[in-house]
């Protein structure tokens, strides 16, 4: 029996990727083979072309439990007791949460279980998020001594500091309406409508030119890092280059002719 994949790749015809986490019985965990198969699966879809938009969703009933505590224990064998060990793993899933931040495409998650730890951190990175509402959320670090510092990166860059505090410092689960009204997701639908939402919201964007979808990307986490003056000056250069694109000519003449854009995705 060969063993089944934990990373499921599916492309639709209107360039639509699910990835989705299929290591149940770890609960998802960002083991390194987990960490290793999104590396590879976020660099392969920036490049293709084929590729529009990612939706990252999960089976089971934990989207993502964070970093495989198992893995991470055993790692301590070595005799610098693990620090090499540690330093490597979080190197490698930090360079996870910034592969998905500088892909090229839209990253929406599909999140339908529990997401703590590095798994919250998980759904913070990415651009959008859709949550069940039978979804939790949580920092637990503190509960087993080791705080949360990585999913603080991508936490704090999402919801406004006193709920992120809160967060990290309790340790608490929070609920997927409460995950909406701090912003960590965009909304909450039913269980049994998520997939649908989130495919709805896809393919509204799929349906826009990829081009602009990704200068729009790339310019909204590049400005966010400056001053007010430095991101007018760089959004302004951005908005010059971008009118002179083929597809912001063709999308504003068809604006004006009253008809639907046909996008060359340039």
């Amino acid at each position: 029996m060969t063993t089944p994949a934990i990373l499921l790749r599916d492309l639709d015809a209107q360039g639509i990727l699910r990835l989705t986490l299929n290591d149940v019985a770890r609960r998802n965990a960002l083991s390194e083979a987990m960490l290793a198969a999104l590396h590879g699966a976020f660099e392969d879809a920036g490049s293709d072309p084929a590729v529009r938009v990612i939706v990252l969703a999960a089976h089971g009933p934990a989207f993502c439990a964070g970093h495989d505590l198992k893995e991470m224990t055993a790692g301590r064998a070595g005799t610098d007791g693990g620090k090499a060990y540690f330093a490597h793993v979080m190197s490698v899933c930090a360079g996870v949460m910034q592969g998905i931040v500088n892909c090229r495409k839209p990253v929406i998650a599909e999140v339908s279980g529990v997401a703590t730890a590095a798994g919250c951190q998980l759904v913070a990175s990415c651009d959008l998020a859709i949550a069940a509402d039978t979804a939790t959320f949580s920092t637990p670090g503190v509960h087993i001594g080791l705080f949360c510092a990585t999913p603080m990166v991508a936490l704090s860059r999402n919801v406004a500091d006193k709920h992120a505090m809160e967060m990290l410092l309790t340790g608490d689960m929070t609920s997927a309406a409460r995950a909406a009204e701090i912003g960590l997701v965009n909304r909450v639908v039913a269980h049994e409508a998520l997939t649908d939402a989130t495919m709805a919201m896809a393919r509204k964007i799929a349906s826009k030119s990829s081009m602009t979808l990704a200068t729009g990307k790339r310019a909204y986490y590049a400005q966010r890092e400056m001053t007010l003056p430095e991101a007018y000056e760089y959004a302004s250069s951005v908005m010059v280059d971008n009118m002179l694109a083929q597809d912001a000519r063709e999308g504003i003449g068809a604006f004006i002719e009253k008809r639907a854009p046909e996008w060359q995705d340039a």
